[in-house]
């Protein structure tokens, strides 16, 4: 079975920033799909980021109970009460997010993505396969976080203070794209596609109940640390596992690029030829800019910074929405 056109969003919480509005609305222009549905758990704020995704074509809000949907889930795969359990015990709304996300895969199928993303071509070349995660290069996966190996940590504090470097230096983007091959190519749960019913969201909730309490809290565990450990049992029939150009063009810190002054580099330059969806981490290094984004702000640094050349070629109402 293959992947319905949908895309999905979750949000839990009651204001979205205009940041995260670009997500929903450039899946919407870009992606090609049949529906884009933001699945939201709060009444969402009035005012002009809700009527800009009310009046957009092909997007559809849904107000989401998180216990029903999950309720649904854990029948279906025979958990009794564990996934409701998992979700109440959790108090981050990211780590809620990784569990929802994953139930929503495995009850409706479609492809989900963060809403610190912005699409920027046609989503429909990822459907034709049962299921399927995207890499990004990192620096402390988890097997190296928890290493005893001198070796192993004195190699990849080497990495990270190159990485550090790369993130500071003007145009380092550039530089870091020459080494990237030195750093470990791990999977992320920021963008995934699924048929419904596909096994590995099924053993990826799962898993979520198998980790011990303690570890379920931790960062990163019901995240990329758990997928990272589930795709090993899949062969390359079963499960496809993109390559960072298609959805993670800048590697994490190094996505600061997206937000620093930019007048010399040009969008075309940074993002590959087979590049559909950017992730630019919103957990990196952006918040301070999250607050300022709007359309009025994409329009006014769109030639002078990466982040606003991107929102600008990937939504063409922009001005109406200033």
């Amino acid at each position: 079975m293959n992947i319905p056109a949908c895309v999905h969003f979750c949000w839990i919480g009651k204001r979205l920033p205009w940041a995260y509005a670009f997500a929903v609305l450039s899946a919407a222009e870009q992606g090609g799909m049949d529906a884009v549905v933001l699945h939201h758990t709060d009444e969402l704020e009035d005012g002009p980021v809700l009527r800009a995704l009310q009046q957009a074509p092909g997007v559809r809000l849904e107000h989401t109970n998180p216990l029903a949907c999950l309720t649904r889930a854990q029948a279906l795969l025979g958990l009794g009460e564990g996934l409701t359990s998992l979700y109440a015990r959790l108090t981050s709304p990211v780590m809620r997010a990784d569990v929802l996300r994953a139930a929503i895969l495995y009850l409706q199928g479609g492809i989900y993505l963060d809403l610190d993303t912005i699409t920027v071509a046609s989503l429909r070349p990822l459907l034709g396969v049962p299921q399927f995660v995207g890499s990004e290069f990192i620096v402390w996966p988890h097997a190296v976080r928890t290493s005893r190996s001198p070796f192993v940590w004195v190699r990849h504090l080497a990495l990270d203070l190159m990485r550090k470097a790369m993130r500071l230096l003007p145009g380092g983007w550039q530089a870091f794209r020459r080494v990237e091959g030195w750093y470990f190519p791990g999977v992320n749960n920021a963008v995934m596609g699924a048929a419904p019913g596909a096994t590995l969201f099924a053993a990826y909730l799962r898993a979520m109940l198998a980790l011990p309490q303690e570890r379920q809290t931790e960062p990163y565990a019901l995240g990329p640390d758990l997928l990272q450990a589930l795709i090993s049992h899949y062969s390359a029939e079963e499960l496809t596992i993109h390559p960072p150009p298609v959805f993670y063009p800048l590697a994490p810190e190094i996505s600061e690029h997206w937000f620093r002054p930019s007048r010399g580099a040009r969008l075309e330059q940074v993002l590959p030829p087979e590049t559909l969806v950017v992730h630019w981490y919103a957990s990196v290094r952006s918040k301070p800019y999250v607050a300022r984004i709007s359309p009025g702000y994409v329009r006014e640094h769109q030639n002078s910074q990466l982040y606003s050349a991107l929102v600008c070629s990937a939504i063409s109402g922009l001005p109406e929405l200033a």
